[in-house]
């Protein structure tokens, strides 16, 4: 059977894996985010993102690594906590121009963004904006017709 519109057909294109940013529980002292960093790094594994929120007893970090199988293994084995989900994220050309391009787009099909954050710069030397939607799915199609590039797991891992 096939799609009814245009729309539907885009939604089922594979571009690739998802982004998977892990929100790790850490406690709010001095050096906890830098001793999960260099444990990662242990292991090769990069931090392509980093957002955090703290609070008086503990800190919630939110992380985007190069190899999310292998990081989410580590924190199996360690016993750290941790929860996942995916991420849109957005190659922009122009920072300023593009963020509001970006959620502009993103209003008009009347999707909420729950949080977002920048994701550091890699070989390519790109702005890259990275969004948790309320649906993956729905957000992709509809960034992915209005032309912007988006950046997949395989994109990010270097």
């Amino acid at each position: 059977m096939e799609p009814e519109t245009e729309f539907e057909s885009d939604t089922l294109i594979d571009h690739g894996s998802p982004v998977r940013q892990f929100s790790v529980m850490l406690p709010n002292r001095v050096g906890a985010l830098a001793a999960l960093v260099k444990m990662l790094r242990t292991s090769t594994i990069e931090v392509i993102g980093l957002s955090v929120q703290d609070s008086r007893d503990a800190t919630i970090a939110r992380l985007v690594v190069s190899d999310p199988d292998s990081a989410e293994q580590i924190f199996m084995e360690k016993g750290i906590p941790h929860a996942t989900c995916e991420l849109v994220v957005v190659a922009l050309r122009e920072s300023g121009p593009g963020v509001l391009q970006c959620l502009d787009t993103l209003m008009i099909a009347e999707t909420n963004i729950d949080f977002a954050y920048a994701l550091l710069p890699g070989t390519q030397d790109i702005s890259m904006l990275a969004m948790h939607v309320e649906d993956y799915e729905f957000a992709v199609a509809i960034l992915h017709q209005s032309g912007f590039k988006l950046m997949y797991q395989e994109d990010l891992s270097r």
